[in-house]
């Protein structure tokens, strides 16, 4: 059925009316600001300290580093996501994670070595992994199916676009701590407390809301861990076997790919090439944070629009053909006007790829195979994005400053909307 038929909801009102998507909601809002904090308190000690001299390769070890938990963790997440409440697994979470936090804090607060601190930073983003992941294998018990569309423009992007405003946060409390490490350490602190204040609203939904699904043949949980892999297998099985989640899953993978090689490129434009001081380089990199938070936020409004006209099928390449035309025509005079509007566009392309992705998988993937989609789709969404900075460190200079690589980013964006267009066109595969 054509998306402009099936979802006529498209009213952020509608949506708003459910009690416990609301709750559901509030919970990510808060959560995903108090990870914005975090997120800028990391970007300024590892990438923008006035005495470290970055390189894209740091750039690209600290990312690695970072999202590496969605790498280790991913396949087990899944597992238990699927058996655990998912409503536990959000009170839950934001306490230990709260615990990390601290411990981070105390570390760059103590001069401890660098691994500590990343140490500390792997397990908060561990526990954000199972979190994240039960947040959106959660959504479909909270609204209808005709308006998850509109919950998955709403949700994921408005948690998105508050992880940007916790970003302003976060400089705001920089500006007023300092950009020593006692400053870090303090902002680091209250991002603990603020993402352990979304348990207090997860605690309001029922345990059993939010699934998974009783499955009377679904193995033990011990019995599943020795089988992680068949798990994630079985899961990717399950992808393979259906059409159009595997080749929006196939379509952000490409997304994120080239936004990895811009960030890296930026990265490197605002801490070498606009300026060489790093404090003036973060204020700067900060006007793109901003104007990606502004595409992103406009994603939520575009993406219902554009699929009540459009077939995803349809919208998906779309997105990425605009992102590398727009890319190129903005930035190919490497002035800093032109990124700043590049974040825009790359920020309302790149989360409007995601919201198509996100309703196909929970539309077209069965509930007890969710945990373990998102868990592969997490790997995808964090995974692809080192790899794009990792490629950006074997091909940027050290300034950043690269028309060969902005052109190959701008020429891949527009080869993925070929291949998605020639994956989801294929005879239809039957699922057993």
């Amino acid at each position: 059925m054509p998306l402009k038929n099936a979802y006529h909801h498209s009213d952020l009102r509608v949506v708003l009316q459910g009690r416990n998507f609301r709750r559901l909601f509030a919970t990510r809002l808060v959560s995903q600001f108090s990870d914005g904090i975090f997120q800028f308190a990391v970007a300024g000690y590892a990438f923008f300290s006035p005495e470290r001299q970055t390189s894209v390769a740091d750039v690209a070890a600290a990312f690695a580093v970072l999202l590496l938990p969605y790498s280790i963790i991913g396949p087990f997440a899944g597992v238990f996501i699927d058996r655990w409440s998912r409503r536990q697994i959000l009170v839950i979470g934001p306490l230990i994670r709260g615990v990390f936090l601290f411990g981070a804090a105390a570390a760059v607060a103590a001069h401890a070595p660098d691994w500590v601190f990343y140490a500390a930073a792997f397990g908060v983003l561990g526990v954000n992994r199972f979190f994240l992941a039960a947040l959106g294998a959660s959504l479909p018990h909270v609204v209808p199916a005709d308006r998850l569309m509109t919950a998955n423009a709403v949700t994921p992007t408005s948690g998105t676009v508050v992880t940007f405003i916790g970003a302003g946060a976060g400089y705001l409390l920089r500006q007023a701590l300092g950009a020593g490490s006692g400053g870090t350490a303090g902002i680091l602190v209250i991002s603990g407390v603020i993402f352990g204040s979304s348990a207090l609203i997860a605690a309001t939904m029922r345990r059993e809301l939010l699934g998974p699904a009783y499955d009377p043949n679904r193995p033990q949980t011990r019995e599943a861990l020795r089988n992680v892999l068949t798990g994630l297998r079985d899961g990717a099985r399950h992808v393979r076997q259906r059409r159009g989640p595997a080749s929006a899953l196939g379509s952000m993978a490409a997304h994120r790919l080239l936004y990895g090689m811009s960030l890296g490129m930026v990265l490197m434009l605002f801490r070498y090439y606009f300026t060489t001081d790093a404090e003036a380089g973060l204020n700067q990199m900060t006007g793109v944070v901003a104007t990606s938070g502004v595409g992103y936020f406009a994603a939520a409004f575009v993406t219902p629009w554009a699929t009540r006209r459009f077939r995803i099928e349809t919208w998906i390449p779309t997105t990425l053909v605009i992102a590398g035309v727009m890319e190129f025509l903005l930035c190919v005079p490497f002035l800093e006007p032109g990124f700043l509007a590049a974040g825009f566009v790359l920020g309302v392309t790149g989360q409007s790829g995601k919201i198509c992705t996100d309703t196909v998988v929970q539309r077209d993937i069965e509930d007890a195979y969710l945990g373990r989609v998102f868990s592969i789709y997490d790997f995808l969404f964090n995974g692809m994005l080192v790899v794009g900075v990792s490629i950006a460190a074997l091909l940027l200079p050290p300034d950043g400053r690269s028309l060969p690589v902005l052109s190959l980013i701008c020429v891949l964006y527009g080869l993925s909307a070929v291949g998605y267009r020639l994956a989801v066109t294929r005879a239809p595969v039957t699922a057993t």
